[in-house]
């Protein structure tokens, strides 16, 4: 069984002390209501925390670090990047990789995204790939194309190691409070699946969990957790305030493949 996961990306916020303070609410409050097995929870704050974050929460901690970004070589003259070895050495477990932010804004094709997740897998970090399509792709009926396009040049010569995750995030929802509807993200989940069972072994494809992100809130958390191709979501705004991501991660937990575990 997938367990269902709870990912928050904070992106460019918080201070150093309110990342802590999350922690120091987050952690107990959730376990309270749920057993630590039930839902998977990670955490991706501003890079310059994830050390402090982690040596807070313990090397015992059910709560993985994840890193917003990565460079795709090992090591070098890259003034500002960190490789794989830099993040798992300050704690960090997990790596987004291909966030439309970073495709969009820092223009990272999808070449540059497929070196990036053969470093995150080379250097034995879980990818948290994102995929997904921009409005004018969705009107035109090639959303598919898009995501299967950015799935195909990703993976290229790569194989699936340590429990890879892909969130799909149609770019048009992103912070802008315009969730697709569950119909929409099914299909695309159903998609991606489909995509990875062909790709790898059918097999494989059942261990990748499939997340959805845009605009992810309390209110409609339970009608994408209960999704049959849906293991949890990518959190952006919402994650910010520890009330609101608690709830999301309650309702992953109980709603999710299989219910609580």
């Amino acid at each position: 069984m997938r367990i269902p996961c709870a990912y928050a990306n904070w992106k460019m916020n918080k201070t150093l002390n309110e990342a802590l303070d999350f922690v120091y609410e987050f952690v107990p409050a959730l376990f309270s209501d749920i057993n630590e097995g039930s839902v998977g929870v990670s955490i991706f704050p501003p890079a310059p925390y994830i050390y402090p974050m982690r040596q807070e929460l313990g090397e015992d901690s059910p709560i993985f670090i994840g890193a917003q970004n990565i460079y795709y070589e090992k090591e070098g003259a890259y003034t500002g990047e960190m490789s794989g070895n830099i993040l798992r050495s300050a704690g960090a477990s997990h790596v987004l990789v291909g966030h439309s932010e970073r495709r969009h804004i820092m223009g990272e094709d999808n070449k540059t995204v497929g070196r990036k997740l053969a470093r995150i897998l080379r250097d034995r970090l879980i990818p948290v790939l994102c995929v997904g399509e921009q409005l004018r792709d969705r009107e035109a009926g090639k959303a598919r194309d898009v995501v299967e396009e950015q799935l195909a040049v990703a993976w290229e010569g790569q194989e699936v190691t340590g429990g890879a995750l892909i969130a799909y995030e149609p770019v048009w929802a992103i912070g802008t409070g315009k969730n697709a509807e569950p119909r929409d993200a099914q299909e695309m989940a159903d998609f991606i699946r489909s995509w990875t069972s062909r790709f790898f072994t059918p097999e494989t494809a059942a261990t990748i969990r499939i997340l959805y992100g845009g605009s992810v809130s309390p209110e409609n958390i339970s009608q994408y957790a209960r999704l049959p191709d849906i293991d949890g979501a990518l959190v952006g705004g919402a994650s910010l305030d520890t009330k609101q991501f608690l709830e999301i991660a309650k309702a992953i937990a109980e709603t999710g493949p299989g219910g609580t575990v």
